[in-house]
C-alpha cells in the first residue's frame, strides 16, 4: 500500500462523483423534455492484487451511465390530435430525413405536426414513419414503412353503398287504371320491358320519391323508387327502381337512351303492416334481397360519366318488423331515407387513433385511413444508444427492431391527444444531488488527508 494509491484512489472516486453530477445535471435540464428517459450513475470497483495479504493497494472505483429507456413517464393530456405517447413497451419509428433516406432511429417523444409539405414530424425534427395502407385501409407492404406525408390528399369523394329507406305506404291505396297488366300478384316475373312502359305510361304513380347518391366521382344522381299497387291482392305492391335522369345509366335494357331501368320487383306486407317480402324480378343479376334470409344484398349501377360502377344495397327494412317501409291506413309518408355517401371534399385536419391510424378528415364528413404507424419493440431497450433529439439508435446489445401493431404481441397501446412526460422525478434528483455532493466532499477529504500524510512523512526527512 502506498500514500499515492490513497490519492490516486481518491481522484477516482472524485471523477465518478463528478460523473454521476454530469449525469444529474442531463435529468434536471430535461425535466420538461417531453418522452425523456433519465439515466442514472453506475459504479463499479477497480481491485489492484496485492503481493502479499497483509498489504492492501486501493485501486478506486469507476463510473457508468445506465439509462431507463424501459421506465415510461407519465402520461398527461393533450388538445392536439397529433399528440399520442406510447402506453407500455416500444417506440415510435422515425427518420431523420424528410425522404425517408436517412437515419432510422426510434423515440417515445410523440409531439408530432404537419410540415409544409404535409409530413408529421415531431419538434426534435424527427420525421414519423408509418405502413403505407391500400384503398381498403389493409397494410400495402408489412416489411415497409414509408415518412406518413398527408400532403398530397387534398380531397376525397366517398361513393354510396348503402341506402337505407322508410317511409309508410297508405293501405287504402285502391287500384288504378295507371297499373300496368305485368304489375300482378299472380305473375310477379314481368318482363323488363313491360316495366319500362310502365314508367313512361304512368305519370302518376301512388308512390314515388327520389334518392340521392353519389358516384365514385362524388357526382350526384337522383333514383327515383315508384310504386303501385297490385291487383287482386290488398297486401302486395309492384315497385321499380329507376335513375331520374336515365342518360346518366346504362339501363338493365342495355341502353343509356330509355327509360333508366335499375331494378324492379314486388314487395308484399303482413297483416299488421310489416313488411313480409321483397322479390325481384326476372332479368336482375342480383336481387333486391336474399330470399333465404331476408336481408338486403347490393345491385350494380353502371355510370355513363365514366365513374367506376357502384355496388348499392337497398333497405327496405327488417322482414317481419316496421322498422323500413310500412303499409297502414294512413297517408304516404317518408319518414327518412339514409345514405353513405357524399360529394367531394377538401381536407381539414389530420388526427391518430388508438390503434396508430394515421386518419385524414374532409369537409364533407368523410375520412380516410392512410398510414398505420407501428410500435417497434427491441429485446433490452436499455442497451439502445442515446442520439440528439430524444432518440435512440439500435445496437448489438438491444437486439433487432420489430415492428408490430399497437397492442399486439407485447407492444404498447397508442394514446392518441397524450404526450409523456420526462420520466425524472426533480424530487428523487435533488436527494440523489444531495448523495453525490457529500460522496464528492469524502473523497476530497480523502486525498487532503493523504496529503497531509505526505508533508508528516516529508517532516520526518527534516
Amino acid at each position: 500500500m502506498s500514500l499515492t494509491g490513497t490519492l490516486l484512489s481518491g481522484v477516482a472516486g472524485l471523477k465518478a462523483q463528478t460523473n454521476a453530477m454530469a449525469i444529474l445535471s442531463d435529468n434536471i435540464s430535461n425535466i420538461n423534455t417531453i418522452g425523456y428517459k433519465k439515466s442514472i450513475a453506475t459504479f463499479s470497483t477497480l481491485v489492484v492484487n496485492s503481493a502479499a495479504s497483509t498489504t492492501y493497494s486501493p485501486g478506486g472505483v469507476k463510473s457508468g451511465r445506465f439509462a431507463l429507456v424501459d421506465n415510461q413517464g407519465v402520461l398527461q393530456a393533450s388538445n392536439r390530435p397529433l399528440d399520442v405517447a406510447v402506453s407500455g413497451n416500444g417506440f415510435f419509428a422515425v427518420n431523420t430525413d424528410g425522404n425517408g433516406t436517412g437515419e432510422n432511429l426510434y423515440t417515445r417523444a410523440g409531439q408530432f405536426h404537419e410540415d409544409s409539405q404535409g409530413r408529421l414530424v415531431n419538434s426534435a425534427g424527427m420525421f414519423l414513419m408509418g405502413w403505407t395502407l391500400d384503398q381498403n385501409g389493409a397494410i400495402a407492404n408489412v416489411n415497409q414503412i414509408d415518412v406518413a406525408s398527408v400532403g398530397t390528399l387534398n380531397g376525397v369523394a366517398v361513393d354510396t353503398t348503402e341506402v337505407s329507406l322508410g317511409a309508410n305506404i297508405d293501405s287504402q291505396e285502391t287500384v288504378t287504371a295507371n297499373t300496368v297488366a305485368n304489375f300482378d300478384s299472380t305473375a310477379p316475373a314481368y318482363a323488363l320491358g313491360d316495366v319500362a312502359d310502365q314508367l313512361a305510361t304512368n305519370t302518376a304513380p301512388a308512390f314515388r320519391r327520389a334518392i340521392q347518391v353519389f358516384d365514385s366521382l362524388g357526382t350526384a344522381h337522383n333514383l327515383n323508387i315508384t310504386m303501385e299497387k297490385l291487383t287482386g291482392t290488398d297486401n302486395a305492391w309492384g315497385f321499380v327502381l329507376h335513375a331520374e335522369t336515365p342518360s346518366e345509366v346504362v339501363d338493365l335494357l342495355g341502353s343509356s337512351t330509355d327509360n333508366g331501368v335499375l331494378g324492379s320487383g314486388v314487395m308484399t306486407f303482413n297483416g299488421d303492416g310489416s313488411l313480409a317480402s321483397v322479390d325481384s324480378n326476372v332479368g336482375m343479376a342480383t336481387s333486391f334481397y336474399t330470399t333465404s334470409t331476408g336481408t338486403p344484398q347490393a345491385i350494380t349501377i353502371d355510370w355513363t360519366n365514366g365513374a367506376a360502377d357502384s355496388t348499392i344495397s337497398f333497405n327496405f327494412g327488417t322482414i317481419g318488423l316496421t322498422d323500413g317501409i310500412t303499409q297502414f291506413a294512413s297517408d304516404y309518408n317518408v319518414a327518412f331515407i339514409n345514405q353513405n355517401g357524399s360529394a367531394v371534399g377538401l381536407r381539414t385536419g389530420v388526427s391518430i387513433d388508438k390503434d396508430g391510424f394515421v386518419v385524414a378528415s374532409f369537409s364533407n364528413g368523410a375520412t380516410q385511413k392512410i398510414y398505420q404507424v407501428p410500435i417497434t419493440t427491441f429485446a433490452d431497450p436499455t442497451q439502445l444508444q442515446a442520439r440528439n433529439g430524444n432518440a435512440f439508435a439500435q445496437t448489438v446489445q438491444s437486439g433487432s427492431f420489430n415492428w408490430r401493431i399497437a397492442n399486439t404481441g407485447g407492444a404498447g397501446r397508442v394514446e392518441p391527444s397524450s404526450l409523456e412526460s420526462s420520466n425524472a422525478d426533480l424530487g428523487d434528483e435533488f436527494s440523489s444531488m444531495i448523495v453525490t455532493q457529500r460522496a464528492y466532499s469524502a473523497n476530497a477529504k480523502t486525498i487532503s488527508t493523504a496529503d497531509e500524510m505526505l508533508e508528516e512523512l516529508l517532516r520526518i526527512k527534516r
